[in-house]
C-alpha cells in the first residue's frame, strides 16, 4: 500500500474515532510493516462444507450482492467512507466488473461487516492458481462497533455454505501474519491451515515463497482436526501453483 493511502486512512480513522483509537491504529500499522510480506493461507473443501453456520442471533442476516446496481446506497456509503472513499469506490466498481460478489452481514438491519468472493480467479496475483470452481475469499471486515460478537465467523460460515451448493471446488483465504484477531476468527470456521507464504514481483512475474517453518506455529490448529486432508490439499495446491 502506498504511503499516501495509509496516511489518508489514518486521517479518516481520526475523524471517526478520535486520538486514542488512531494511536492504536498507528501502532498496528507499524506491526504490519514488520510482517507485511507474509500471510497465513487457509483452504476449505467445498464438497465437504454443506452446513450453514449457526446464527449468532435472530437479528443477524447475510445478503449477497452481485453488482453495484444491487447495492443499497446506504450500505455503499458505509463501506467506502470507512477508509479512503475515492479508492474504495473505485475498488467496488472494479471488483463487480470482474465478477466478484459482495457479502453483507447485518445486525438488526444495520451493516455490521462485509467480505468479497470471486470464482475461478483472484483480483491480484495470489499464492496459488485457482481452478474454474475454486473460490477466493478476500477483504473480510467487521466494523469496530460490532467486533467481539462472532460476526466474521458467522459471515464466513454462511458464505461457505452458500457456495458449496454452487460449485464443487475449493475455497481459499489468506490473512496477514500480524492480524491475530482475524487468525483467531478463522479458527472458528471450516477453513483449514494450508501454509505461510510471502510473495514479490520480479520482471512482471509473481514469485511465491512458502515457509515450512511456520507450520509448527500456525498449522497445528488445523492439522489436528484433519491431518490427512491437510496433506492431500497442500500437495494438490503446490502442484498447481
Amino acid at each position: 500500500m502506498k504511503l499516501s493511502a495509509s496516511i489518508s486512512r489514518l486521517r479518516g480513522h481520526y475523524r471517526r474515532y478520535g486520538f486514542r483509537a488512531t494511536l492504536r491504529r498507528t501502532i498496528l500499522a507499524i506491526k504490519r510493516l514488520r510482517f507485511a510480506n507474509r500471510h497465513i493461507v487457509f483452504y476449505c473443501d467445498l464438497t465437504r462444507q454443506v452446513n450453514e453456520s449457526t446464527s449468532i442471533s435472530d437479528s443477524a442476516t447475510v445478503e449477497r450482492v452481485r453488482g453495484e446496481r444491487e447495492l443499497n446506497w446506504q450500505d455503499l456509503e458505509e463501506i467506502v467512507n470507512f477508509w479512503n472513499p475515492k479508492l474504495a469506490r473505485r475498488n467496488v466498481t472494479d471488483r463487480f466488473g470482474k465478477g466478484a460478489s459482495l457479502w453483507l452481514v447485518k445486525c438488526e438491519g444495520q451493516l455490521a461487516g462485509f467480505g468479497w468472493t470471486i470464482r475461478g480467479c483472484t483480483i491480484e496475483p495470489q499464492y496459488y492458481r485457482l481452478g474454474a470452481n475454486d473460490i477466493h475469499f478476500f477483504d473480510f471486515f467487521v466494523f469496530p462497533q460490532y467486533r467481539g460478537r462472532g460476526m466474521n465467523p458467522f459471515l464466513v460460515g454462511h458464505v461457505l455454505a452458500a457456495l458449496a451448493f454452487e460449485c464443487q471446488g475449493r475455497a481459499f483465504i489468506e490473512v496477514a501474519e500480524w492480524n491475530q484477531a482475524q487468525l483467531t476468527s478463522l479458527r472458528k470456521t471450516p477453513f483449514y491451515y494450508l501454509g505461510a507464504a510471502s510473495k514479490f514481483s520480479l520482471f512482471g512475474k509473481t514469485i511465491v515463497c512458502w515457509d515450512e517453518r511456520a507450520g509448527a506455529q500456525h498449522g497445528r490448529m488445523s492439522e489436528d482436526r484433519d491431518s490427512s486432508s491437510h496433506r492431500t490439499w497442500r500437495k494438490a495446491t503446490d502442484t498447481r501453483a
